[in-house]
């Protein structure tokens, strides 16, 4: 069942029907003035934190769950009958009520037809504001006058610590002092209590927002939620918009709402224009100073063609024309767009994330660079120095790194069994990633500080890292598993041991033999490929398993990921490192793929695991706590799909890789919106596996690792377009059935004007290129050789 469709020449999204499985969603705005906006007009916004900057209140997983919203209600004077802008919250009949919604680059846009009237919002943040904009166009399609009244309406928080106003509520309700000054209402917490010099962020202190409605006389105001809606009421029937009349309440403790009366007549065929402004900072001040400067139409629809230019310029470090039209649709648009959502906001800000992970995850974080470097690489640089320094001088790192409270040199190091086995060698994804993208080879000699104390060159802390978890294993001289391992359900101790990260381990020995033989540092280089042949024999000795690679050994010794197992026998992960990190020949590499294909790949992607887990006590394996096919326990996890198709492409399987890409792809299930549930156009954490009730239904959408792996390998080992040190490798790994496709790609400041042909119908090899003309030796074309526009045409067979 299909609910919307992908406009790609206006990159959008246009949501034709409101009734939508679950909310599909939209983000607004900047890390500093955020905003998540559903296709009718729910969410929230916040400052800086949503879970300490929290702006308007969300109660999250209620029915609907994405109310309250940021809603303006009409109400015709002289029937009395009144609907929403957008089709939630009243709900009228569909029958009658028709909506489209447009969810493009940091705006959404919803149009709605009730009664002949017509209104269109769209919703805003401008570039570097701390206020948003909801632009409010009405017209009467009628043949007669009509006369309209409408109301804004957000419902505040108590405080803007979202835990203390949704579990303290003996503190938070009373503190809201609620007032409206010059025409502009006054949302204030805790008003007495001076503002803090520090941080806006600080819990105790005097905070302001400030909401203005623009465009016509106001006819009344209201301020207590109590006395809009009433107890008994809801926010589909507002007692305030049923009787057409403000009343002028200020609330005083309790619960604050923003509701403020406009009344206007339109002539047949006539529209009227309105502008709503909400953000930070006191009405008297803020609010009337934003006021002046943005509170008419045609400064505010300039501001939105500035933010629109701004954010498709921000996209497009690479676009594609490729034989597959939802591919292209996620390439061009969403999913960049979603891999700079996640990196803006990490795990911090969703319909699902509420506020409990205020911070950034390192091995999320560093994870995440990879679907944005190629788009705002110096934005990147700053982000990675600043994960780099949360690494301690153990050469573990700290499991969460405050992007507002971290201070270098002064953190406390986590105990020993507090680390996650992973973290840190994240940092050998990271780190080539950015260098190669930017030629910056100095940034290798770059010295920042440890997260406890000391500090070194950016390529001591990644020999750090390695050092880690060789100094931390178990019994058979593989990686501890530590707190966990990528896998937070698999808590395998001090003395467990993990064949996954045993791989990334691996991977990062041969990634740094290779950085220190390009820096001429032949010792360093000797060291890791020392270690790399002595680990070597310990992962064939102590992990292969005759079929395929083990995934652990629990604290006693006995195997996880192994033939013998009855429950959770054979594992994707250590299956497609072994690949990507070198370990499997090319024998092997096929063996092990066909299993996984055999075992584990379904209709909507591949099983992190199979069989699933029952009846067993909940100690290491810690996914025995989900169903059967959800998450960790046989579920599909989606951030591991990249990794399998990266592995795929690597082996020359172009058709299977493209398979896998597809199943999980969110435009390919556009059709099935009913099934899949979340929206079509966003990458999801995870979905049910064919052990689930649920076979097909994602969740977890936007702030996931899975939009950075799908786009990381989709651009640069499907279509093969990889930087690299010296320049722009092209060696695509493609379905046989694409003759051809094209690209162009933003390098180092210079355009490249990409064309693919392949006439023989293979699915991976480049038999030649051609750089403007000139034929290049090889599959990479050396950044020194490029103009600052180029042609490249490359010949696969």
């Amino acid at each position: 069942m299909r609910f919307g469709h992908f406009d790609d020449k206006a990159k959008e999204y246009v949501i034709d029907r409101p009734d939508t499985p679950r909310s599909w969603g939209n983000y607004l705005g900047s890390t500093e003035y955020g905003a998540i906006i559903t296709n009718n007009a729910g969410g929230y916004s916040f400052f800086a934190s949503a879970a300490q900057g929290r702006l308007t209140r969300l109660r999250f997983d209620d029915v609907p769950t994405d109310q309250p919203g940021r809603y303006i209600y009409i109400r015709d004077k002289k029937s009395g009958d009144y609907w929403s802008n957008a089709w939630q919250p009243v709900g009228k009949p569909l029958s009658k009520y028709k909506t489209t919604c447009r969810h493009g680059t940091a705006y959404t846009i919803i149009n709605s037809k009730y009664s002949n009237i017509e209104t269109e919002t769209t919703y805003f943040v401008p570039l570097g504001k701390h206020f948003e904009c909801w632009l409010l166009k009405v017209k009467n399609n009628d043949k007669v006058k009509r006369k309209l009244s409408l109301f804004t309406f957000v419902e505040y928080p108590g405080t803007w610590h979202c835990f203390n106003d949704s579990l303290n509520l003996q503190y938070s309700h009373g503190i809201v002092n609620m007032d409206f000054k010059d025409g502009i209402i006054d949302y204030g917490s805790s008003v007495l209590a001076a503002p803090s010099g520090n941080t806006i962020l600080e819990a105790d202190q005097g905070r302001h927002s400030f909401l203005a409605f623009v465009g016509g006389k106001i006819a009344g105001f209201d301020t207590d939620r109590d006395v809009f809606i009433t107890p008994y009421n809801g926010y589909r029937n507002p007692a305030v918009v049923e009787k057409g009349k403000c009343t002028g309440s200020k609330a005083f403790g309790d619960d604050g709402c923003g509701t403020i009366q406009i009344d206007v007549e339109l002539k047949p065929g006539q529209s009227k224009q309105f502008v709503v402004l909400m953000g930070i900072g006191k009405a008297a001040v803020e609010g009337k100073k934003v006021v002046k400067q943005f509170g008419n139409v045609t400064k505010v629809k300039a501001e939105f063609e500035k933010l629109r230019d701004y954010w498709h310029n921000r996209i497009e470090g690479l676009s594609v024309s490729t034989p597959d039209a939802e591919f292209n649709s996620m390439l061009n648009m969403w999913g960049p767009f979603n891999c700079l959502i996640t990196f803006a906001w990490s795990r911090m800000a969703s319909l699902i994330y509420s506020g409990e992970r205020d911070g950034l995850g390192y091995r999320d974080t560093l994870q995440d660079f990879l679907g944005v470097i190629h788009v705002i690489p110096e934005e990147t640089k700053k982000r990675l120095e600043l994960m780099i320094t949360g690494q301690c001088s153990t050469g573990g790192a700290m499991p969460i790194v405050s992007a507002f409270s971290h201070k270098p040199g002064k953190e406390t190091a986590p105990k020993n069994e507090g680390y996650r086995a992973d973290d840190a060698l994240w940092l050998f994804n990271s780190i080539p990633s950015y260098v190669k993208e930017t030629g910056d080879i100095g940034f290798f000699k770059k010295v920042l500080p440890y997260a406890d104390k000391g500090k070194a060159t950016v390529l001591r802390h990644m020999r750090r890292a390695i050092e880690f978890n060789l100094a931390r294993t178990g019994r058979h001289g593989l990686p501890s598993g530590l707190y966990a391992d990528w896998n937070d359900c698999l808590q395998l101790g001090t003395k467990g041991e993990t064949l996954f990260v045993s791989m990334q381990l691996r991977y990062a020995l041969k990634t740094y033999a290779e950085i220190c033989e390009m820096l001429k540092k032949p010792a360093d280089a000797k060291w890791a490929l020392k270690q790399l042949a002595a680990f070597d024999k310990k992962i064939e000795k102590h992990g292969w398993d005759g079929k395929w690679y083990l995934r652990a050994y629990k604290q006693n010794g006995e195997t996880l990921g192994s033939q013998k197992n009855k429950q959770g026998s054979i594992y994707l992960n250590p299956q497609s490192w072994a690949i990507i990190s070198g370990h499997a020949d090319k024998r092997r590499a096929e063996k092990i793929m066909n299993e996984v294909n055999k075992r584990l790949a379904t209709e909507y992607g591949i099983m992190l695991l199979s069989p699933p887990y029952q009846n067993i006590k909940c100690a290491e394996i810690r996914s025995i706590l989900f169903n059967k096919g959800v998450k960790e326990n046989a579920g599909i996890f989606c951030h591991t799909q990249g990794w399998a198709i990266m592995a795929e492409t690597m082996l020359g399987h172009g058709d299977r890789a493209f398979k896998y890409f597809r199943s999980y792809l969110p435009a390919a299930q556009n059709d099935k919106a009913e099934i899949r549930g979340i929206e079509p156009y966003i990458y999801g954490q995870y979905t049910h596996s064919k052990f689930s009730a649920r076979f097909g239904a994602s969740r977890v959408a936007w702030l996931t690792g899975t939009a950075s792996w799908a786009n990381y390998s989709a651009t640069q080992y499907i279509l093969g377009i990889r930087p690299d040190y010296k320049g722009l490798r092209i060696d695509p790994c493609i379905p046989a059935s694409w003759k051809k496709f094209s690209a162009i790609r933003r390098f180092r400041n210079k355009t490249l004007n990409i064309t693919v042909i392949n006439p023989k119908g293979v699915q991976k090899g480049v038999k030649k290129i051609t750089l403007n003309g000139k034929a290049i030796k090889g599959d990479l074309i050396p950044a020194s050789r490029m103009k600052e526009e180029n042609d490249v045409v490359v010949e696969m067979g």
